[in-house]
Parts: structure tokens; sequence; C-alpha cells
């Protein structure tokens, strides 16, 4: 299977092919509207507007399954995004990206990049120890962790990194330069 034989809903229901993607640099992520992470949004949108131009295209899905940090409607979750951040690249539909009615992306995303860990400082502790209450076993699966999980696939369409949300934005923005 390719990253180019999957679609994703937009809002309204439409299909949206990651065909109409080939030859660019994605980075998708499930995100959240009432998250300590959401402030990523500045800096996924900071990253769109400089990169846009050289071929980036960020897929964002929101996620309601990460103690229902996102529990509006998709228009709401739209007008949150766009009003509080300005964000310009494509929302998709609120969709689980973990469990049985996740995203068949995401199946194939975990399948191509699992769970590495979540690095070190205190965010990293904190992650850590919240999930191990979760899911004792949370480091031998690919699952999606938490909100604004990213992965970032190349213009041939090959998964090369994921990062959890306690990675730095950096780092992030650095992996999708490379590939630029």
């Amino acid at each position: 299977m390719s990253i180019y034989q999957y679609s994703v809903q937009t809002p309204k229901g439409e299909e949206v092919s990651l065909k109409n993607f080939e030859g660019k640099v994605l980075l998708i992520v499930n995100t959240a509207t009432g998250c300590g992470f959401t402030p990523h949004y500045k800096d996924l949108e900071a990253m769109y507007e400089a990169d846009h131009d050289k071929g980036l295209e960020i897929i964002d899905v929101p996620c309601n399954q990460f103690a229902g940090q996102t529990p509006g409607t998709d228009e709401e979750i739209h007008e949150f995004c766009t009003l509080k951040y300005n964000t310009q690249f494509p929302q998709m539909k609120k969709s689980d990206v973990n469990g049985e009615n996740a995203l068949p992306l995401f199946q194939y995303l975990k399948s191509q990049k699992g769970f590495e860990g979540f690095g070190k400082g205190p965010m990293a502790l904190a992650m850590s120890a919240m999930l191990r209450k979760i899911d004792k076993d949370y480091k031998n699966n690919p699952d999606i962790k938490w909100n604004f999980t990213k992965f970032v696939v190349d213009r041939q369409g090959n998964v090369v990194a994921r990062f959890e949300p306690t990675a730095s934005m950096k780092d992030v923005a650095a992996c999708v330069e490379k590939l630029l």
C-alpha cells in the first residue's frame, strides 16, 4: 500500500484523496482544541505560511479520543482554529485515530512509524506517567498516544518521521525543511 491510496473526509463529507498531494511534503497531525498542546497550531500555521509555496501540505485531523479535548462540531473546531490561530491549512472531519473506527490512513501511518518514546524532559515524564495509568503496555504498541502526534511524509510518499506531541516543534520544522 502507498499513502496515496488513502483519503480523508472534509467536514462536509467530501473525500479528499491523498493522491492530490503527490509530490508534496505532508505533515499529518491529529489535533485538539482544548489540549495543553493546542498552541502547536501557532507553530503549524507558521510552518504552513513559510513553506506551503515550497511544497508543504498540512493535513489536520481533529480527534476527540484523548480526554475528550475536542468536544465541538467540525464547524466549531474550524471557527476556533481560524479565529484563535488564523489557520489556513486544510482541516478534515473529526475522526478517530485509534481503535476499530480509526481512519485507515492512521492505521497505515502507525504501521509505518510506531511509537518510539516521548523523549526527555518534564513533559515527556508527565506523558509517560499519565499513559502508564491508562495503558501499562503503551510503549509496545503503535497507537497514537495523545493529541498533536505528527507524521511527516516525503515527496515520494514515504512516512519518514513520527513526532510525539512532546517533541520540539523546531525539530518538526527542521525535518520538514530537509525534505523541501
